[in-house]
């Protein structure tokens, strides 16, 4: 009883009564049944706007139409293979696992699982976590119609009139899909994406004789009840989830508000909608440029989505508030940082659900340069990376007015917890922080490394948000960083979902630097479900120049007799290799315990890793890392 007191106090503390007042309320709502009557099933057919109407409304978007592109042209071989399998009833899931569906898929049964949802059930009765069902992500893949951006990409450059396929999609899903009912209305983000990416596909068929006013008719009806619903239910993502969820939401009902203005109720979407966005990139986006879902690819899709607002607010005639240009500087910034020069990746770090919403150029899913250089360019600032074909796509190729120089040396970002060291072939990443906002991985004090642009010391990423319990731990817990334990438990309790208790604090983060090195230092509070006080502390110091670094890691104030495990995650058959030599608190070496760990650079699928583990009852252990260009593990 006083350990369930003390972690329903624990919630409360870090997320507010405001937070938990609404999710009892809304738990209840739902659960009476009272939430079907505002979101009504089975809406009579209406035509809100007309083909004509919608085509004269007066707004610029990215592009007037397929006609007037002029990006230059090119025919890739990948794009066409992509192209072709989405023909035959494939899609890649996640931006990695090619899925076949099938011609005749029906848009509710979970491939990885075979689950079939019931399509009558409204969207309030359907559970976002099931052992049944699977992971309701894999239904909700194909429904954000990403894959669409493959086909238009095919029909520009390969000059194959796709229109007819891609409507025949659309129309599919509004009949297979009644307004309220069914998985793919669970989720008001879906929603968004969805309508999102339909309107870019009117844009570019504007002109097509397959947008017929019938086809068009469908889409505007769905299009409507859709954004009402995110109207709607819009209070759940800016109190309940405060992530990009709202960001998402917020920016769709701005934009949808304004390319179909003659729909009921549009001036009040856009109006809120960009009060909305204005306000949940303020809070956000923190003032050193980092997200407060400490995920590179979440902070990838709110940097897409501001693309998407900026862009297209200023096609318009409009201005957002100032500190929404300021904190998407930032956030260019932030993710230029964290960069590694060689191939455009990040650390895997935090929460990765493969989320790549508006694929316009080719490339690998972790290359973040072409959607960082899309909003830099936004912004007119060029922030050292090559022009890309999701620029030309948004209209905004032109020649920037800001250089945003980002070079070697030392970074802090500390309302994040993120402390990178950049050099010419390794980049060095530390997270060290206090949180204010929902922590999503137990992770404090990870080192994450790399060399001429390979991951040697890994993150291992999320795999899946939704399967067993021990693999859920495994991802999101203290064992798959490359930190430290305390005997087995993780840096915070786990509660259910997306839940931690008793989050770390912060005792102090920040560099030092000699004439030779480069020194981090970190301390925070962790393992308050032991014991109070338990404090981590890490040295790391960097080598100038050189592929070596001085790891320190001490642990203050643990139970008599507990056991210190320092972890270390790498991957086989790299083109180097980490020798490691660590000792204890007396100078005695340690010898290392080797096993099998997992990493997941998709969603979705996972591979197995080595993990390396020095233990010791003593407060300390002091390791050394080095890296050759060898072809097997090398422990010292």
């Amino acid at each position: 009883m006083a350990v369930n007191i003390s972690k329903a106090a624990d919630l409360i503390r870090n997320m507010g009564w405001r937070y938990v007042g609404f999710r009892v309320r809304y738990e209840l709502l739902r659960r009476s049944g009272l939430y079907r009557s505002k979101f009504p099933t089975a809406p009579a057919f209406r035509q809100y706007i007309t083909l004509e109407n919608w085509k004269n409304n007066g707004k610029q978007f990215f592009f007037e139409s397929r006609e007037q592109l002029t990006i230059p042209k090119f025919q890739d071989t990948g794009l066409r293979e992509r192209y072709e399998a989405i023909r035959n009833g494939k899609i890649l899931m996640f931006n990695s696992l090619l899925t076949d569906l099938g011609n005749e898929y029906d848009w509710i049964t979970n491939p990885d699982t075979g689950y079939k949802y019931d399509i009558g059930k409204h969207w309030t009765e359907i559970a976002d976590y099931s052992a049944e069902a699977g992971d309701i992500k894999f239904v909700w893949e194909k429904s954000r119609f990403c894959y669409l951006y493959d086909i238009i990409r095919y029909d520009y450059h390969y000059g194959e009139d796709c229109a007819e396929f891609v409507f025949r999609e659309i129309l599919s899903w509004i009949k297979n899909n009644p307004v309220n009912c069914g998985p793919n209305y669970r989720c008001s983000q879906e929603i968004s994406l969805r309508v999102l990416n339909w309107t870019f596909v009117l844009y570019y068929y504007k002109n097509s004789r397959h947008l017929t006013e019938n086809v068009f008719n469908e889409m505007q009806y769905a299009i409507f009840h859709q954004m009402e619903h995110v109207y709607s239910n819009i209070d759940f993502s800016r109190i309940a989830v405060r992530n990009n969820h709202a960001v998402t939401e917020s920016v769709a009902l701005y934009l949808a508000g304004m390319f179909y203005s003659g729909m009921p109720g549009a001036e009040t979407w856009k109006k809120n909608g960009r009060k909305w966005f204005e306000e949940e990139i303020a809070y956000q986006i923190y003032e050193d440029g980092s997200y407060l879902q400490f995920s590179m690819n979440y902070h990838r899709v709110v940097a897409q989505l501001l693309t998407w607002g900026i862009v297209l607010a200023g096609r318009n005639g409009e201005k957002m508030s100032n500190i929404v240009y300021d904190r998407a500087k930032r956030s260019v910034r932030f993710l230029a940082t964290c960069m590694v020069e060689e191939n455009g990746w990040l650390p895997n770090y935090g929460a990765n659900d493969g989320a790549l919403f508006f694929t316009l150029s080719e490339g690998h899913f972790r290359d973040y340069r072409p959607q960082v250089q899309a909003l830099a360019a936004a912004l007119g600032v060029d922030a050292g990376i090559a022009a890309c074909e999701d620029a030309a796509w948004y209209g905004i190729a032109g020649m920037p007015a800001e250089q945003m120089l980002i070079g070697q040396g030392r970074y802090s970002f500390p309302k994040g917890g993120c402390y990178v060291i950049r050099e010419h072939e390794t980049l060095t990443f530390i997270k060290c922080g206090s949180y204010k906002d929902r922590p999503l991985q137990a992770d404090n004090l990870h080192l994450d490394v790399w060399y001429k642009g390979e991951n040697i010391l890994i993150d291992a990423g999320s795999y899946k948000y939704n399967t067993e319990p021990e693999t859920v731990r495994y991802f999101s817990g203290t064992r798959s960083h490359n930190t430290v334990m305390l005997d087995d438990n993780d840096q915070m309790l786990k509660g259910g979902r997306f839940i931690w208790y008793y989050w770390p604090k912060e005792i102090h983060a920040g560099f030092k630097e000699t004439s030779d090195a480069i020194v981090f230092e970190g301390a925070v509070n962790v393992y308050r479900q032991v014991k109070r006080g338990i404090v981590h502390k890490r040295t790391v110091t960097k080598l100038k120049g050189k592929p070596r670094w001085e790891v320190q890691d001490e642990i203050i104030g643990a139970p008599t007799g507990s056991k210190m495990k320092q972890l270390w995650h790498l991957l086989a058959g790299g083109r180097h290799v980490a020798s490691f030599l660590a000792k204890d608190t007396r100078g005695q070496e340690l010898q290392p315990m080797k096993t099998e760990g997992w990493y997941s650079s998709y969603y979705g699928r996972k591979e197995l890793s080595d993990e390396l583990c020095f233990e010791s009852h003593e407060s300390s252990i002091n390791t050394s890392i080095s890296i050759s260009e060898q072809f097997m593990v090398a422990i010292k």
